[in-house]
C-alpha cells in the first residue's frame, strides 16, 4: 500500500512540475537565440544633451529595438526596428547592444500609422529571424525589453488573443495580446516564440490608471511588420 501511494505521489509531482520545467527551457532557449539581436534605444530629446531625459509626457525616456533583415537571408544587418513613438521628435538616437557598446544611429524610416520606425547603425548586428509558423492562443511567448531602463531582461507569458484592432493606439492596428510582463522602456521590444523567432513588436500597455504592466499588453503582429518591410524593401535591402 505504501509503495502504491509513493508511485501515485511521484506521478502527480511529475504532472505538476514537468510542464513548468519545459516552459523554463523554452524561455532560456528563446533568450539565447534572440538577445544578441536586441538593443536598447536611447533617444535624446530637444533641449537636452544626453539620452534618457526630456521625453514627452506618457513616453518612456528609453526603449528597445532589434536588428532586422528585409530578405530574411542576410545574417548581419545595419537596420534596427523599433516603435516610432520611442524616437519621435528625438534629435539624436543612440543604441546600446548586448555587449554594452553604445553608438549613434540614424533614423531612416518612420511610419506613424503603424508606429514602426527603422534606424541604421554603423556597426552591423545579428538579424532576428521571423517566425514562418502559425500563431495560436495559448502559445508561449517572451519579450526581451529594456523595462524601466534597467537593461535588457526577459519576461514570458502566452498569446492571450490575436487580431486586436480599433483599440485607439495607432491608425493601423493588428495586435497580438499577451500577458508577458511589459513596462515602460520595453516599447519596440521583440515578442518571440520559444525558438527566439520574431512574432511581433511590443507597442502598448492597456491600462487606464498607471503606465505599468497590467497583464494586458499588445505587440504589433508580424503580418503588419512584414507589410511595412515589403513597402520599404528597396531601401531596407541596401544594407
Amino acid at each position: 500500500m505504501i509503495k502504491i501511494k509513493y508511485i501515485i505521489y511521484v506521478f502527480i509531482v511529475n504532472i505538476l512540475f514537468l510542464p513548468f520545467s519545459a516552459h523554463g527551457d523554452d524561455a532560456s532557449r528563446a533568450w539565447k537565440l534572440s538577445y544578441k539581436s536586441t538593443v536598447i534605444v536611447l533617444p535624446t530629446w530637444p533641449g537636452y544633451n544626453r539620452p534618457g531625459f526630456g521625453a514627452p509626457l506618457g513616453t518612456a525616456p528609453a526603449g528597445t529595438g532589434f536588428y532586422v533583415s528585409a530578405d530574411q537571408k542576410t545574417e548581419n544587418t545595419s537596420f534596427i526596428m523599433t516603435a516610432a513613438h520611442v524616437i519621435k521628435n528625438a534629435k539624436v538616437v543612440d543604441i546600446k547592444d548586448y555587449n554594452n557598446i553604445t553608438q549613434q544611429a540614424e533614423v531612416v524610416l518612420v511610419d506613424l500609422k503603424r508606429d514602426i520606425a527603422v534606424l541604421k547603425s554603423n556597426v552591423k548586428g545579428l538579424a532576428i529571424k521571423t517566425s514562418q509558423g502559425n500563431l495560436n492562443i495559448g502559445n508561449p511567448v517572451c519579450v526581451i525589453g529594456n523595462s524601466f531602463g534597467l537593461g535588457l531582461s526577459l519576461s514570458c507569458g502566452i498569446i492571450s488573443a490575436q487580431n486586436r484592432k480599433n483599440l485607439g493606439f495607432n491608425q493601423i492596428e493588428n495586435f497580438i495580446q499577451t500577458d508577458a510582463a511589459v513596462n515602460p522602456g520595453a516599447s519596440g521590444a521583440p515578442l518571440v516564440n520559444k525558438n527566439g523567432e520574431l512574432i511581433g513588436m511590443v507597442d502598448a500597455i492597456y491600462t487606464k490608471e498607471a503606465d505599468i504592466d497590467a497583464g494586458v499588453n499588445f505587440a504589433i503582429d508580424k503580418e503588419l511588420i512584414n507589410q511595412f518591410i515589403t513597402e520599404n524593401y528597396d531601401l531596407l535591402i541596401k544594407n
